[in-house]
């Protein structure tokens, strides 16, 4: 019962989130997040919208607190944008290099060593057995 009030930790490098869920798993977990973020960037938007429109004609203490609806909102949009941005190139960049150069099987490699960082893995392709490095940092 422990367990499933406590959330497992996140991978820490590209070998070990491969090794765990697998590529595919992986980058429709990445792509999944990456969408989240937009999803919160357009709230935010909506949010920073509804703030100036409640600012018209309001008092000026109201106004004040309005304003920092709008900075607050327009803040975590910004980073909620930036976020998605980096989740949804990080798993392109990752993508385009998950198909192997000699038999073109893509998606479907084990993972042979981690390396250096963290940001890249050496895998091993499964039905021919070649090696390539994939790194998240192209």
């Amino acid at each position: 019962m422990k367990n499933l009030l406590r959330p497992a930790p996140l991978p820490r490098g590209l070998a070990e989130a491969f090794s765990r869920a697998g590529f595919r798993k992986w980058y429709e977990r990445e792509l999944l997040s990456s969408h989240a973020h937009l999803v919160l960037a357009f709230l935010s938007l909506v949010a920073v919208f509804a703030a100036l429109e409640a600012s018209r004609g309001a008092a000026t203490a109201d106004q004040l607190a309005n304003l920092v609806y709008v900075l607050l909102s327009a803040a975590i949009g910004a980073w909620a944008l930036r976020r998605y941005l980096f989740l949804l190139t990080r798993a392109e960049i990752v993508a385009n290099q998950a198909q192997c150069q000699d038999c073109g099987e893509y998606g479907r490699f084990k993972v042979v060593s981690p390396r250096t960082g963290g940001d890249e893995a050496e895998v091993c392709c499964r039905r021919c057995q070649h090696r390539w490095v994939i790194t998240s940092l192209a």
